[in-house]
């Protein structure tokens, strides 16, 4: 199993993600890279979204969201995300699933600036603010997405107490990450630790897999494009394209893929 981030001591996992995102955000603004997840396809093609034509593209990262959005209404809510990145996910949560009002919120100005360039729109903006502070008043939003994001984080105990904070009671943690196999048990003892019930939780390693493996041209394409040259090893690792390391280990079950829904009291 190769080397990750997520092996290395809190503070410097932190740094270590924060300046990744921002210096991707910096030297790759293409208006057409709008998500970075690993993806989602059902096993039941059935269970697919159907999609606006300019989605397509993006459409295994969007099935993501898709996925962890639906455990739940949004329609008529205040919805914030974190952990929003170049923007994507929030995007077609606003577009697609009829909630009040989307906040995208992201500790990289870059990407901020990015995603309020080229996506915001009415009852959709985009923030800087830390996961683990975040910048909004107490009990202001009904539901509060995190998609493939946490696991870059310094302290999970930090950023759950402010996901409480924010929402309203009764409103919803809607949560996708993934966790090397031996650091899943802490993970969810985390979770349950947090202040909020944990109603319900799947694992999805074999979805994400799947959508990896659908995707894996266009990951291929957008490294060979992206004129970052020298990194294309650490790049296929990092976006899982087929037969990269971090595909490998999801494949294998050393990396685990999974959903979680917390409810406020």
């Amino acid at each position: 199993m190769a080397f990750y981030p997520a092996q290395l001591p809190a503070p410097l996992r932190r740094a270590f993600w924060a300046a990744a995102y921002q210096l991707m955000a910096r030297i790759v603004q293409r208006a057409d890279w709008r998500l970075m997840n690993y993806g989602y396809e059902p096993a039941d093609p059935a269970q697919r979204p159907a999609l606006d034509p300019a989605d397509e593209n993006d459409r295994t990262c969007i099935q993501l969201y898709h996925h962890v959005a639906t455990q739940r209404p949004v329609a008529g809510l205040r919805v914030l995300e974190v952990g929003a990145g170049r923007g994507g996910g929030a995007s077609y949560v606003a577009r697609c699933l009829g909630p009040a009002e989307v906040v995208g919120l992201d500790r990289s100005a870059q990407a901020v600036a990015l995603a309020n360039r080229n996506l915001a729109r009415p009852g959709l903006r985009y923030v800087v603010g830390d996961a683990e502070a975040i910048p909004l008043p107490d009990a202001s939003f009904d539901v509060v997405l995190n998609v493939e994001s946490c696991h870059c984080y310094g302290s999970v105990p930090a950023f759950l107490a402010e996901v409480r904070r924010v929402l309203r009671p009764g409103g919803h943690l809607l949560l996708t990450d993934l966790r090397l196999a031996e650091r899943l048990p802490q993970f969810e003892a985390e979770l349950a630790a947090s202040g909020m019930e944990v109603v319900e939780r799947t694992e999805i390693t074999a979805d994400v897999v799947r959508g990896l493996r659908a995707d894996s041209a266009r990951r291929e394409r957008l490294i060979a494009e992206s004129g970052v040259w020298g990194f294309r090893g650490a790049l296929q690792a990092f976006a899982a394209t087929e037969g990269s390391k971090t595909f490998r280990d999801l494949e294998s079950g050393a990396f685990r893929y999974v959903t979680v829904v917390l409810r406020r009291g």
